[in-house]
Formats: structure tokens, C-alpha cells, sequence
């Protein structure tokens, strides 16, 4: 089915439906499993599908139901006691019970982003349900019609080969802060990271440019073997760069008034200094961070924003350090006119300073021909030389090919060690993990480092259970799920607030350094997280809600789980450990347990 509801829609028109016989025999089955695991699981008596499941024998199997519920399903269904049940495609995939018939209502499905089309491994899994071992001969696939259905599609997914594995290892603080402490020294965390699952198409790649360049390499060496020359790899190497260098300067001087203002701006435009969007003066806004052609930077209201370097209008003279009273400062003076223009450049590009460094240049590739004054050893060398000009650009073509692949790997750790380096987890210079730094890495949660900031602002430490798992909460919800409109209390609106500059603190920090923010804080998540933890019933918490059961389940679990993470900092963090642990245990009880 496409969404939960239909899922639930349809197991509640079947269940209605009069003309459906109903074995009596399965029906005192159904009744009797039912008992049996509700002794055990007391929360399911008040489940809105108990009646149509044990009386129809048909029911709806999705993520909004409790683990309990989608538990009992599935042993009913793996009894032979359910005739049908009604499950969205992930569901249908993942579980591990099969069916004599397996229907398909849609060639796509539902996921975080929107609708996609099912891949291959999806729609084998959900087909490969089909037919019970032990009781059918054979299984049975139906593509019901319908406006989303596409069975030519289908039928290609079914004839396709698996998908490929898709790794799921990230750069992140943690996974940085731990292979730093294990291993000792950036390079091995790299060698590691490029060793990864993640990276192996990448390193493929790197393999096979390394491969032709020795190649290459060999044939250099050989050429220079056989020649009367005594020259190395280095020599020619540098014959090529410092011919290049030559050749882009006289090429690419600016001719025009858009190519020196260009030149201008990549030179001028650079991180703390005001800058507009456009030649208009009233968007102000405050670099962050530039990267190639594209300029990170900050708005008046604090949000970011991302511009190309061609949009820049005006440049300011002031350059502001990134610290919070220093933004403050930034646009307060430019709205006092307290920081000038800077006057740009006009078309009238300094030709003889150019002639001077191609001069330069000159004398240097000089120095790799014969001075004895030999004219034809000179042409000699200048003819081998050239002769090996193009071996020469190739290695270091495929040397700048190997980095990029290899800073594809490193750079988001680099960014994020720049990060942690600020806050104190790690000392950069030293390629060393502080002491805050390694019980940081031991705090396996979504958000380690706000987390981290909090507990290093004793923030936790003077909270009652319920704020504090009311703010855990908040960071480990998935920022655009909604878990109703209950009112924050006055005392975690508080606590919200003070979190939210610790946010912002960071935020301006992985600005500069190139990390994405982490995701907007969950308020809904806090208020739900509050009530549960301050002793709200189950049935109450859902009703006032009005969210799905499985989904408050897992944001409880999450919240939980976090919280347990924080709980075992004794050592370090024995105030907000003992705080962390009596929110836990409130958080997780039945039937989030």
C-alpha cells in the first residue's frame, strides 16, 4: 500500500465486509494468541485494530504501529491465522514471514524525500514473499491496476540484478574522534577511511590512475636512460611547471573589466567580511567561508545563506573576526557607515609587473640547458626536454587527479577535526584527542557535538528528568516529523532557549569550516519527551498527540537510548550522568521499553 492510512483504510473495509466467511476454528486461534501475549504485552488490549484482526483475520502491518502490535502480526501471519495483510512497500520488504500471494499496488514508494521508484532489491524482497515453504507449490504475484501502477516497469525490476550495496559510513565527529584515538595520527585515520566500503569505487579509481602513471613513469625513466643527458624526474618535472607557469601568464592576463573585477573579488572576497548581494546596499551580509565560486555567508537574522562569488555587489574594507560579539559588531557598523567601501580595481592591468615575473621565469628555465656555451648541446637538451614535456604534464595531471580523489575521502573528516580543534576535542597541530575529546567519542548519539557543547555548559546538570529528556529529545528527533501541538512548560522553553545559542555558537563554527549545521531543533519532540517523562499515560500522550503510536515509540526509544549515552559519563559528567540516567528510566518504560 502507498501510505500508512491506506494501509489501515483497507484492513478496516475488508474486516466490513459481510460477504468475507470467517473460519471459526482460526477465529478461536487468533482469540487465543491473542490472550496469551497480552498477559505479556498489556498494552495492545487498547489497540484500535484488536477486534477486526481477531474477529476478520486481516490487519495492517506499518512503521505507526507499536513494536508489540507489528509483533503479534507477524507471529499470527507466520500461524497460517491471518488471510491478508496490508503493508506498506518497506514494510513489505523487511519482514520475515511469506505469503501464498503477494499483491503490488504501485511502481513507486514513499520515503523521507517524496516519492521514488522502487529499486530492484525492494521489489525482489517483496516478491520473493510469495510462497510458503512446506504449504504452496507455487507463488503467486499480482500487479493490481491502478493510476500509479507500471508493469512494464515491474517486469524490468524483476529481470534486473540486485542493487548495488550502498555504504552507510559517514564522516562524523565521532567516528573522527575515535579512529584519531585509536590510530594516533590523521594520516592512518585516512588511510583507513580511503580502506572503507564507502570509498571503493574511489579507490578503484585512484588504483587504476595510479596504474597508467606508473606506466608512464617507467617510460620516462627509460627515455632519460637511453638520452646523453643526466637528467632526473624531478628535472623534467620542473621544466614543465615552470613552463606552464610562463604559458598561463602570458595567456591569461585580464583584458577585460568583468575579468579584473573577477580577479578583485577572489582576492577581496574573504571570510568576516561584509559583502552585498548585487549592487544594492540594503542586503548586508557577512562572509563565513568561501570555496572556489561559491560564497558561504551569514544574513542581519543569523540564517545562512549561499551565493555565487559573481553575485557579490559591494566589498567592505573591515574584516571581523567569527566570534559572536564580533557578528553583532559587523552589521551594527555598517549600518553607522563606520566601515568604508573598497574601491575596486580599474581596467589597467599592471603589464610590467608581468613582464618582470615572466622575465624571472625565463632565467630559471635558463638554468636547465648547458652553460658551456655549446649551442647545439643546448638545442639538444631544449629538443629532449620538450620531447619529454608532455610525459611531464601527465604525472602531474594524474598526481592532482589522485588528490581530488583522495580529499573527496578526507576533507569532510579535515572540516570536521577544524571544528572539534575550536571547542577543544582535539588539538590539530598535535593530531591528538583532548581529554574532553575522548569521552565526547564515547557519547554515540546523532548529535555528539551539540551535545558535547551542552554538557561542557553544565546544562544538563541542574535539569529535572523531564527537561532533560525533553531536550535530548529535541536533538534526536528528525527535525520535520511532527509530534503534535502540546505546550512546552515555561521551565523547558527556558532550557530550549539557552540550548538554542550553544546552536547557534556551533553552527557559525561548522559555517567556517565548510560541515553542514545539524538540523533545526524538534519542539514538538521536547513537549511529547516532557510529558512522557513526567508520568503521562500512554493513551493520553497518543490522543493529545494525535501522532502514531510506532512513531512516539521510536522518538521515546531515540531519546532513551541518547540519554543512556550521556548516563554512563560518571567519570567525566557525574552531575548530568546521574540527571541523564533518572531521565532515562522514566523515558523508557512500557511500552516504549
Amino acid at each position: 500500500m502507498p501510505t500508512r492510512r491506506k494501509c489501515d483504510e483497507a484492513a478496516t473495509e475488508v474486516a466490513a465486509d459481510r460477504s468475507q466467511k470467517t473460519d471459526p476454528e482460526k477465529q478461536k486461534a487468533r482469540q487465543q494468541l491473542f490472550e496469551e501475549y497480552a498477559r505479556e504485552n498489556v498494552e495492545i488490549r487498547s489497540h484500535k485494530h484488536r477486534k477486526l484482526v481477531v474477529n476478520a483475520g486481516v490487519a495492517a502491518h506499518h512503521a505507526g504501529h507499536i513494536p508489540a502490535w507489528k509483533l503479534l502480526i507477524e507471529k499470527m501471519m507466520s500461524a497460517g491465522l491471518l488471510d491478508a495483510i496490508f503493508a506498506t512497500s518497506t514494510v513489505a520488504a523487511g519482514v520475515d514471514f511469506p505469503a501464498r500471494t503477494v499483491v503490488i499496488l504501485n511502481a513507486d514508494t514513499r520515503g523521507n524525500e517524496g516519492w521514488r521508484p522502487l529499486q530492484a532489491s525492494e521489489l525482489q524482497q517483496m516478491t520473493g514473499r510469495a510462497g510458503r515453504r512446506g504449504k504452496d507449490n507455487v507463488g503467486f504475484v499480482v500487479l493490481a491496476p491502478g493510476s500509479f501502477q507500471n508493469p512494464p516497469v515491474i517486469a524490468q525490476l524483476l529481470k534486473s540484478p540486485p542493487d548495488a550495496l550502498q555504504s552507510k559510513f559517514r564522516a562524523t565527529y565521532s567516528s573522527l574522534l575515535n579512529l584519531l584515538d585509536a590510530y594516533g595520527n590523521f594520516e592512518q585515520v585516512r588511510e583507513i577511511a580511503e580502506k572503507s566500503f564507502a570509498f571503493r569505487e574511489t579507490a578503484r579509481q585512484i588504483e587504476q590512475i595510479t596504474r597508467r602513471r606508473d606506466k608512464r613513469l617507467e617510460q620516462m625513466r627509460k627515455k632519460i636512460a637511453e638520452s646523453e643527458f643526466d637528467y632526473t624526474i624531478d628535472d623534467i618535472r620542473g621544466f614543465e611547471r615552470l613552463t606552464s607557469a610562463r604559458n598561463r601568464l602570458q595567456e591569461t592576463i585580464p583584458a577585460t573589466r568583468a575579468e579584473i573585477r573577477h580577479e578583485w573579488l577572489r582576492k577581496e572576497v574573504v571570510a568576516g567580511r561584509m559583502v552585498t548581494k548585487g549592487r544594492s546596499a540594503k542586503r548586508f551580509l557577512l562572509v563565513l567561508n568561501v570555496f572556489g565560486e561559491k560564497v558561504m555567508a551569514m544574513r542581519e537574522d543569523g540564517r545562512g545563506v549561499t551565493l555565487a562569488l559573481g553575485e557579490i555587489g559591494r566589498v567592505y574594507e573591515k574584516i571581523y573576526p567569527l566570534d559572536e560579539r564580533a557578528l553583532e559588531e559587523a552589521f551594527i557598523e555598517i549600518h553607522e557607515d563606520k566601515n568604508p567601501l573598497l574601491i575596486e580595481p580599474k581596467i589597467s592591468p599592471n603589464k610590467t609587473r608581468t613582464d618582470e615575473t615572466v622575465e624571472l621565469l625565463n632565467g630559471l628555465i635558463e638554468k636547465f640547458f648547458p652553460a658551456d656555451g655549446d649551442e647545439n648541446a643546448r638545442r639538444r637538451a631544449a629538443s629532449f626536454l620538450w620531447e619529454l614535456w608532455d610525459d611531464a604534464e601527465f604525472l602531474e595531471k594524474t598526481d592532482r587527479d589522485i588528490e581530488i580523489l583522495r580529499s573527496e575521502i578526507w576533507l569532510p573528516f579535515e572540516h570536521r577535526a577544524r571544528v572539534l580543534d575550536h571547542f577543544g576535542y582535539l588539538d590539530f597541530a598535535r593530531e591528538k584527542v583532548s581529554e574532553s575529546g575522548r569521552w565526547l567519542a564515547d557519547v554515540r548519539v546523532d548529535r555528539p557535538l551539540l551535545v558535547g557543547e551542552a554538557l561542557k555548559h553544565g546544562l544538563f546538570e541542574t535539569l529535572e528528568p523531564p527537561h532533560a529528556a525533553g531536550l535530548m529529545a529535541a536533538l534526536a528527533a528528525d527535525s520535520d516529523r511532527n509530534y503534535g501541538e502540546l505546550h512546552l512548560s515555561d521551565k523547558i522553553l527556558d532550557v530550549l532557549t539557552d540550548f538554542e545559542e550553544i546552536v547557534f555558537e556551533v553552527s557559525n563554527v561548522e559555517w567556517k569550516f565548510g560541515v553542514e549545521p545539524a538540523d533545526e531543533m524538534n519542539f514538538s519532540a521536547a513537549a511529547a519527551a516532557e510529558r512522557w517523562a513526567g508520568g503521562m499515560s500512554w493513551n493520553e500522550l497518543v490522543n493529545q498527540t494525535k501522532a502514531e503510536e510506532g512513531d512516539l515509540v521510536r522518538l521515546l526509544s531515540r531519546t532513551g537510548e541518547a540519554l543512556m549515552q550521556v548516563a554512563q559519563l560518571r567519570d567525566s559528567n557525574p552531575k548530568a550522568a546521574a540527571v541523564a540516567f533518572a531521565a532515562a528510566e522514566t523515558i523508557l518504560r512500557e511500552p516504549v521499553k
